[in-house]
């Protein structure tokens, strides 16, 4: 696999590690702007980056809310920001309110559009009208989805409205109470398209229910079968794991 590969004993450091980068992206003052993804691989960097940022000296975090540009992945079709379980409010949640940022600066699909194909098509030239992106952060689904581009999938597929797999849906029922049924059946999501027009990509890997699939990405050649496969040749990837997602 093309990139860069780091291999962390605990997820606690590899979530230090990663927010780290985001830390030096966002110092460096953001050319292109950030691509940020949801999930529980993300929840703890995106902690250990608060803490990194809300230690700084008062006018460089400033410099920083004001100069902060992302896109979001994805969203939930029929879940708007006022609603548990949208990736609104998660990142209200885990960025927005303690980093008292301004809302607008952290742009997502609009879950509530009337119609969610064009919400994707508006939301994809928004990204490209921005510049692409430039540090894209991205974290890997039970069955080898990145964002929510679900298999079979190939390395040109758009930015679009879908519907979501059972093993998906199960994936992300935690935020659900626990119940696959009550996650929503479709997303907006960006493609391969856009993910792979990123300057760079933060693969971020954690978990023993990573191993299999983890396994599958670093041996087997990319495939419709397997999404994230296509990341292989990309020139600015790396790969961040813990042991657990190694089978160790």
């Amino acid at each position: 696999m093309a990139g860069r590969f780091e291999c962390f004993d605990h997820p606690s450091t590899l979530a230090g590690r990663v927010a780290e980068l985001l830390h030096q992206e966002l110092s460096d003052g953001l050319k292109r702007p950030l691509g940020l993804a949801t999930g529980r691989t993300m929840e703890p960097v995106y902690d250990a980056l608060v803490v990194r940022l809300l230690a700084l000296p008062a006018e460089q975090l400033t410099a920083i809310r004001e100069r902060w540009r992302s896109f979001n992945l994805d969203e939930y079709v029929g879940l708007g920001p006022a609603q548990p379980g949208s990736f609104a409010a998660e990142m209200a949640c885990r960025l927005v309110t303690p980093l008292s940022l301004k809302s607008a600066r952290l742009q997502l699909p609009d879950g509530l559009a009337a119609n969610p194909a064009a919400e994707a098509s508006r939301y994809a030239k928004a990204v490209a009208a921005a510049g692409g992106i430039g540090l894209q952060l991205l974290g890997l689904g039970s069955n080898g989805h990145v964002g929510f581009n679900e298999p079979p999938c190939g390395p040109d597929a758009p930015s679009r409205s879908l519907r979501l797999s059972a093993a998906t849906r199960h994936q992300n029922a935690a935020a659900f109470g626990g119940d696959p049924g009550r996650v929503p059946a479709g997303a907006i999501t960006l493609g391969l398209e856009q993910i792979l027009g990123a300057e760079r990509i933060l693969l971020v890997v954690s978990g023993s229910t990573k191993a299999g699939i983890l396994a599958r990405l670093l041996s087997e050649p990319p495939a419709p079968s397997l999404p994230a496969s296509w990341l292989q040749g990309h020139p600015g990837l790396r790969l961040f794991v813990d042991r657990a997602a190694m089978g160790g």
